[in-house]
């Protein structure tokens, strides 16, 4: 087994960059197969903001193309950037006239933004555990950060569950479908940190290795039901 690699936490530089190649590979298809739509933008940075913090993670741990605390703060806006898309997709997926909850949470996300930007300590530090990567935030941010990361996701997937109400068919199964791609990371990440309470320190890095689950579930269950095929891609089947 590499040296890299235990059990179940394999997040390991070489998995860390397939994960980058997958998701890369699943926003090309996404580009290629369906109108870059709102539906289609959205799930598009969803798939490129994972991709990017994948990237930052490998670059902390194996390589050296960009400096560590530099790739660490890309990293974080990257992933400080996907609560409010997810928000966004539901409301999208759902033709929801009122939403709002949008703005409350693109405002808390761009304060995020740019404390991890501007603020010299917002990023403390940065350790590669070699099952993941513990990014060491400002003394007393810590909890503020979780709270705003597992309250959007929370707060999304709860979301999904409100708007499927009268919709149609494609719709309600496009919205469930977020929702399961929601829990598909959340629901293994909580599990990993019961399993074994270190791994609290690196959740963004765990969360995000679970997180292709998310893309997968996005590309092959959200997107056929909502997603607007490109003409020639029809023709193409048909011929």
């Amino acid at each position: 087994m590499h040296k890299y690699c235990k059990g179940m936490f394999c997040f390991s530089p070489p998995v860390m960059l397939a994960t980058f190649f997958i998701e890369i590979g699943l926003a090309l298809l996404t580009i290629l197969r369906y109108k870059v739509n709102a539906v289609g933008r959205l799930v598009i940075a969803l798939l490129i903001f994972l991709a990017v913090f994948q990237a930052a993670e490998f670059n902390v741990c194996a390589a050296a193309w960009v400096d560590p605390m530099v790739a660490s703060r890309i990293g974080y806006v990257a992933i400080t950037l996907l609560p409010p898309l997810g928000l966004h997709l539901a409301y999208v997926l759902a033709d929801a006239k009122k939403r709002p909850l949008l703005m409350p949470a693109y405002l808390s996300c761009a304060a995020f933004v740019i404390f991890f930007l501007t603020i010299g300590n917002s990023l403390a530090g940065h350790v590669c555990q070699g099952n993941y990567v513990i990014f060491q935030l400002a003394p007393g941010s810590e909890w503020l950060y979780s709270l705003y990361y597992y309250g959007w996701l929370f707060v999304t997937v709860l979301l999904c569950a409100r708007l499927v109400r009268g919709k149609k068919q494609n719709v309600r199964k496009a919205l469930w479908g977020l929702a399961i791609g929601y829990c598909a990371f959340i629901i293994p990440t909580t599990t990993a940190n019961i399993i074994n309470p270190q791994t609290i320190r690196g959740i963004p890095s765990v969360m995000c290795g679970f997180a292709v689950l998310l893309a997968l579930t996005l590309v092959f269950w959200v997107l056929p039901h909502k997603g607007e095929l490109r003409q020639w891609w029809t023709i193409s089947r048909r011929s």
